[in-house]
């Protein structure tokens, strides 16, 4: 069953309306809460007057943060510093330059100071929505409005204004990766130097679902229940635990389907907190929805990271050093440093650059909370040496191509420690360029550029590499039980958010043990049956369970070795296709009818255990490293500035693919949104005064279907050994190279117009006044 493009068993369902989100839940007796949100980036709440609201029609109670603390709560404490890519037993960043970390409690209604637009002040539990969100309008705040600032350069500047105590400067902390003292030494005496500076976009996370929560409480039993759409359970369990001052066994965590995830639904958010506590306080259960326009200012964002990056080069090409500085917009709120992890990780690609070095600096301001977005730093910095090589090669007057190609690590050099300490196995890299460039027809170009010449049109093509380093959760769990109805029963500590888990995973779990796809039933996102796991991010979960169910399995069939030779009286059995079979082949047994006569019999060597299972756990690191290259072909209308993306090519290195046809849809989605932050996705708070301009899909541009060019796609495999299906990861591959490689196809079609780097997004907007300076037509 491996290596099979078989459709989505889930698919059906789905497509069929069958889903079951969040909002279609409905508990008994349950009332609905409404938020009410600060007008402000940043002020004192100097008093709140709840007096009219708790007397409107219907309303229940109106809460504020001096309620929660009253009743003995505390703020929600995120896993913003995850564990290291190495030693999962030290976290990420641990050898800061200042010698502080400032990980900021996280309230879910403000105390005594809002933050950002949109962060909640009171909550208001109602009979009916509309009831709660009138009622809510009634709550009087008096704020004191202070300065605001909303870009992490900014809130680094003199003077600025101070989000929080405990973090000098706005600064949560500064820590130095790689050999800076030998980098700059090198890049000073580099044949060629370039410096740039990249602003990489912050983007809203535009999942179908909108955020839903259900609170409910047990007064007999003193527990309660969260059900909410989320990327894994477990830490969601232990981080509502934490805040409401519950033991973990008291707290139940419900995940039910997910209309989308990206990586912003890892962390608990301040609604999920709220409504369970809401529920212990009202006794009844609590359920809010939000809306689009909540979701604008308050979902956690990506992205937003300033990368100030410097490049050493000889004559002739070859990279000496690199050492940048990158500022991590987090927001007002420390729930993630992930994406500076993973990206200084990475800076040097596919390269082998002698030197590397980055200082990172975790900036808080005035906005959204940012957090871990498909890719999580990886993007970000294949961005930026891809969009530094391109500069080199044309102040180099070295082909593109060959500039890369002088620079790839070669295969002999297999396997590889980059100097940020990541080892990488296995790659192909020339290969991966090569086939991208043959199959995107490179040396064909210039006679289509002449043709869109012909036409009006600027045509541009781009080259991109890009390598990836999936971390993620360092543990994960499985419980596999053979039923004797004829079921395989699998219990993950993961959970799918629409990347096929129920059809990969059962995959696996057929080749293994020769059991048909149907009679594997996958149960994930419940606490009251998943004891453990990571949850799904970071290209971890076929890396991670598939290894587990290769092991599980195993155990299984030695398991299942010890009843057949109990039950068919025999010396030695084989198992093949399902079935343990005599060494004469005379008498066979099914697992299932195994599973039938234990449930009877007991195991020969203890009659108690009557369950045929295994249980697969890990705790640690299985490093992989996907990788791969992209060629990108465009055209602008130079009377509107508007880009079209003509031709798209990508080459996956995803290791094994276990489904290619659920890879190739994970590659389209992935590059649908590179293509919405290059082009179109543009987030704009105003400086001065933080208010958000682009607080709705008026005015911010997901990418529709005709904005995703013809796709042509090919995998390749080159192995790895790091686990026993040879996975790398394929949920991130179609958006690491792409806003890098859109981007030079845009620099190249506009060479000679302007040499400066192209602010991201490059909308329609942006390019013309390119096009047009100071307005000329």
């Amino acid at each position: 069953m491996i290596g099979q493009a078989i459709p989505r068993l889930e698919d059906r369902r789905l497509v069929l309306g069958q889903g079951r989100y969040t909002d279609d839940i409905n508990e008994p007796g349950q009332a609905y809460a409404a938020f009410l949100r600060s007008p402000h980036a940043h002020a004192c709440i100097a008093a709140i007057d709840t007096e009219a609201a708790r007397t409107a029609p219907g309303v229940l109670a109106v809460l504020t943060a001096s309620d929660y603390l009253a009743d003995g709560c505390k703020p929600i404490r995120h896993a913003a510093n995850p564990p290291d890519a190495n030693d999962v037993s030290q976290p990420w960043f641990r050898n800061t330059v200042d010698g502080f970390l400032f990980q900021g409690g996280h309230m879910p209604l403000a105390h005594g100071k809002v933050r950002h637009v949109g962060e909640a002040v009171a909550m208001v539990i109602a009979e009916s929505p509309a009831q709660a969100r009138d009622a809510a309008e009634l709550v009087q705040v008096d704020y004191d409005p202070l300065d605001a600032v909303v870009r992490a350069d900014d809130a680094l500047r003199d003077g600025a204004p101070r989000l929080w105590d405990g973090a000098p400067g706005n600064v949560a902390f500064r820590e130095q990766c790689g050999d800076r003292a030998a980098a700059r030494a090198i890049l000073a005496r580099a044949d060629h130097r370039i410096s740039r500076e990249f602003r990489i976009s912050r983007v809203v996370n535009c999942q179908m679902e909108p955020r839903s929560a259900i609170g409910l409480y047990d007064g007999a039993r003193g527990s309660c229940t969260l059900v909410s759409g989320s990327q894994g359970v477990v830490r969601l369990r232990i981080s509502l635990a934490d805040a409401l001052d519950m033991p973990p066994a008291q707290v139940r965590v419900v995940c039910p389907d997910v209309g989308g995830g990206f990586g912003p639904r890892t962390a608990i958010y301040a609604e999920q907190v709220a409504v369970v506590w809401a529920a212990r306080r009202v006794g009844r259960p609590v359920k809010w929805t939000g809306d689009r326009s909540e979701a604008f200012v308050s979902d956690y964002q990506g992205r937003d990271q300033l990368i100030r990056a410097s490049m050493g080069l000889s004559r002739d090409g070859r990279i000496l050093a690199i050492d940048y500085d990158w500022f991590g917009n987090l927001g007002a709120h420390t729930v993630a440093f992930v994406s500076m992890g993973n990206g200084s990780r990475v800076i040097s690609s596919v390269y082998d650059i002698p030197a590397s070095s980055v200082l990172v600096t975790a900036v808080l301001t005035n906005t959204v909370p940012t957090s871990p977005y498909r890719g999580a730093g990886r993007p970000e910095a294949m961005h930026v040496i891809e969009r530094l090589l391109d500069i080199a090669a044309r102040e180099l007057r070295i082909d593109r191509v060959e500039i890369r190609r002088r620079n790839l690590i070669r295969r002999e050099q297999l396997p590889y420690r980059n100097p940020m300490g990541l080892t990488y196995d296995s790659g192909d890299f020339a290969g991966n360029l090569d086939q991208a460039i043959a199959l995107a027809d490179w040396h064909g170009f210039e006679e289509r550029r002449r043709a869109s010449l012909a036409r009006g049109r600027l045509r541009g093509i781009g080259v991109a590499n890009y390598i990836e380093s999936p971390v993620g959760a360092a543990r994960e769990r499985i419980e596999l039980t053979v039923l004797p109805d004829g079921t395989v029963d699998l219990v993950a500590g993961t959970q799918s958010q629409g990347q096929g888990h129920a059809t990969t995973f059962a995959q696996v779990l057929a080749s293994q043990l020769g059991v048909p796809l149907a009679s594997i039933r996958l149960r994930t996102g419940d606490t009251a049956f998943v004891s453990a796991g990571g949850g799904t991010h970071s290209d971890r979960s076929m890396r991670l369970v598939g290894t587990l169910l290769v092991q599980a399995a195993a155990q299984l069939i030695e398991t299942g070795t010890e009843a057949a030779l109990d039950m068919l009286s025999a010396d030695a059995v084989r198992f093949e296709e399902g079935c343990f079979v005599t060494a004469d082949g005379a008498r066979r047994a099914t697992l299932f009818e195994l599973a039938a006569r234990i449930a009877r019999d007991g195991l020969p060597s203890d009659r108690s255990i009557r369950v045929l299972s295994a249980v697969g756990d890990f705790t640690g690191r299985l490093p992989a490293y996907p990788t791969g290259a992209a060629v990108c072909e465009l055209e602008i209308d130079p009377d509107t500035g508007t880009v079209e993306l003509l031709d798209y090519t990508s080459v996956d290195d995803v290791g094994r693919p276990i489904n290619p046809l659920v890879v190739e849809g994970q590659v389209h989605g992935g590059l649908a949104q590179g293509i919405g932050q290059a082009l179109s996705e543009a987030y704009y708070v105003d400086q001065a005064s933080g208010q958000v301009l682009s607080g709705s899909y008026m005015d911010y541009g997901v990418p529709r279907a005709g904005a995703v060019p013809a796709l042509r796609i090919a995998m390749t495999e080159d192995p790895t050994h790091g686990n026993p299906l040879g996975v790398k990861g394929g949920g991130e591959s179609g958006i690491t190279p792409a806003t890098a490689v859109i981007f030079n196809a845009l620099a190249d079609a506009l060479r000679g117009v302007t040499d400066d780097e192209i602010p991201m997004p490059a909308t329609p907007a942006v390019v013309w006044e390119i096009l047009h300076p100071a307005g000329r037509p």
